[in-house]
């Protein structure tokens, strides 16, 4: 009774604080790490005491393989390089640093003690690097970077603090760190791809999105322990397994069962990483009485615990700095400096940190000053680095992912998507397959891509085809809501089949709903993505300064007194014509009428072009 309590408690301070976090804008880490330090010091409550063993094989797992099942695995492999260099080389630097900052700091403290806080402070957070990062709109190839670091540097980490605590029991040999860190790296790859292909053949079988659901629920625990069991790292098994198994889906699972995936996962991350954030505020109360009682006093304590911050968060600045240092001096290209600060100030550590430190022997001297030590650079990076991090990103002007070229791509994508399938449907469809069923095919196709182009333009206060569309059905589905549950209520029809209509009515309105956006910056020219341009020969000899015949109208529309939504100016003459979403598609006619062949948006701000012959984006 008492433990269900605790976690029902737990919940609601999440949802609560992370409530609170939405409406005042101030970054839920932080808040929560805050709201854990106060509730701790509530009347009655007794001191929580984090179990290092709950924290690594009943945390870690879950977060881990949620966090690598939605990573894109070919941007890990662009991304290597640097994704290394942090999760390795910042892992075994940082070690290095505050070990013998420790080391000097606290007196009487052995090197392989000081060694064995540096590897516990030394890896940034997965959750709390993702978590920040995305919500103060950090270009995404540096988010990437950071979540492929903090995936994987705590298997180097936690192989580093099993080195220092046997070097507190004795000699410790290279050859034996050699070994040791050579069976955590091929055991995990092993066991990660081991767990991959069993559940991968199993997934291959399974139909129902309620079972494959439990059975993903399973998979980081086999893998994780199936590691850690034969001393290999547990935490690169779990990630190469979710890395492969989420990069695999599309082929292995339905689509109910992705989307139920998908919604479960998202609910399991949400819980579990804003729980962790709480329940590192939770220690503090428990550590400082542990401090009082066995501490070497409070000068030397907070001098320590200055000292480890410091070093810790000096350490990634001059790593980082002096890798793209490195790499402009032998003529590489290297990330701009901004970059390097972004990357540098978005250390945060989060409960591995925490739990890493707990996990520390009762026997190491000064226990409790390092468990302190770790509690306060975990809360510092949250509640300093983690407060101001968007602050630095204003302040150094870089960038965020621009919404305009999101859905550029996305358009760009869906006319592909849409055209592998009228080929296929041309190639399935039967003599005796009724025209009027192929026709509402390509009709659905041809609006799904014309609903993504729409959302272009630069007037988000006008109502496009697609919004229309939306809005009208969506009102038609809250009286076809309403219908049903009439019948619900005066019992004219079976549980099982109002059960079923409303799942069906349910898929539709989800289909409609659009996630939040970010507003475009209408100062920043729209380009098509370097991702996504192609270039044909006749993208290639098209002319920019071509001046328009009309300014902002479509002269056929005008012609014809009817609409359009978005223009478009065609690069060799100058005619300015409506696009495909329009109701009369004037330039895509003017292309078939004349044979110029590429065209520009006309609309203020959009620089990207379109070639009609070659249906490809410039």
């Amino acid at each position: 009774m008492l433990v269900a309590s605790q976690i029902v408690a737990l919940v609601l301070v999440v949802l609560l604080v992370t409530a609170l976090a939405r409406r005042t804008g101030r970054p839920a880490p932080a808040l929560l790490v805050v709201a854990g330090v106060a509730v701790s010091y509530l009347p009655g409550l007794p001191a929580y005491r984090l179990d290092p063993e709950l924290v690594l094989f009943g945390l870690l797992p879950p977060l881990l393989y949620g966090t690598a099942y939605t990573s894109s695995l070919p941007d890990m492999r662009a991304n290597r390089g640097p994704i290394a260099l942090l999760s390795v080389g910042l892992v075994a630097f940082t070690t290095v640093v505050v070990g013998v900052v420790t080391w000097w700091v606290l007196p009487g403290l052995p090197a392989a003690a000081g060694f064995a806080l540096g590897a516990v402070v030394a890896p940034s957070d997965a959750v709390s690097a993702t978590a920040v990062a995305r919500r103060v709109g950090i270009p995404r190839r540096i988010v990437r970077i950071l979540e492929g670091e903090s995936l994987l540097n705590d298997a180097v980490a936690l192989v580093g603090l099993r080195t220092a605590l046997v070097g507190l029991a004795g000699a410790v040999s290279a050859w034996w760190i050699a070994g040791s860190l050579a069976l955590a790296a091929v055991g995990g790859v092993v066991i990660g791809l081991v767990v991959t292909a069993v559940f991968a053949g199993v997934r291959r079988l399974l139909r129902d999105p309620v079972t494959d659901t439990a059975l993903s629920l399973v998979i980081p625990f086999v893998a994780y322990v199936a590691a850690e069991a034969v001393h290999a790292s547990g935490v690169l098994a779990v990630v190469l397994t979710g890395l492969l198994l989420g990069h695999q889906a599309p082929r292995l699972m339905s689509g109910a069962a992705r989307s139920a995936n998908r919604v479960n996962w998202r609910t399991i991350e949400f819980l579990l990483e804003n729980v962790v954030f709480l329940l590192i505020g939770l220690q503090l109360r428990q550590i400082l009485t542990d401090v009082a009682e066995a501490g070497p006093g409070l000068g030397v304590t907070v001098a320590v615990c200055a000292s480890v911050f410091v070093a810790a968060v000096l350490s990634r600045f001059v790593w980082v700095y002096g890798v793209g240092a490195v790499r402009r001096l032998g003529g590489r290209r290297a990330w701009p400096w901004s970059y390097s600060a972004v990357v540098s100030w978005a250390g945060m550590r989060g409960v591995i940190t925490l739990a890493a430190a707990f996990a520390l022997p009762t026997a190491v001297p000064y226990r409790s000053v390092l468990v302190l030590a770790a509690f306060v650079v975990v809360a510092a990076t949250l509640l300093v680095q983690g407060t101001t991090l968007g602050w630095l990103v204003r302040r150094l002007r870089i960038p965020a992912p621009d919404p305009g070229q999101d859905t550029l791509q996305e358009a760009a994508l869906l006319g592909d998507m849409a055209q592998a399938a009228r080929q296929r449907l041309e190639e399935v469809r039967a003599p005796d397959d009724q025209l009027d069923v192929v026709e509402r095919l390509r009709e659905r196709l041809q609006v799904r891509t014309d609903s993504a182009w729409e959302r272009l333009g630069t007037d988000p206060d006008r109502e496009t085809p697609s919004d229309s569309y939306r809005r009208l059905r969506l009102e038609m589905l809250a009286a076809e809501w309403e219908a049903l549950l009439a019948a619900r209520r005066s019992g004219t029809a079976d549980h099982v089949v109002l059960q079923r209509l409303a799942e069906a009515l349910d898929v539709e309105e989800s289909m409609l709903e659009r996630p939040e956006e970010t507003a475009r910056d209408r100062e920043r020219e729209l380009r098509a993505p370097t991702s996504t341009a192609g270039s044909c020969p006749h993208l290639r000899r098209a002319r920019d300064d071509v001046r328009p015949q009309s300014p902002d109208t479509c002269q056929d529309c005008v012609v014809e007194g009817t609409t359009w939504v978005h223009l478009r100016l065609c690069l060799t003459c100058g005619h300015v014509a409506c696009c495909d979403s329009s109701p009369r598609r004037h330039a895509t006619r003017h292309y078939h009428d004349t044979g110029h062949p590429v065209v520009r948006s006309h609309e203020p701000g959009e620089l990207w072009r379109w070639c009609y012959a070659d249906e490809t984006l410039g």
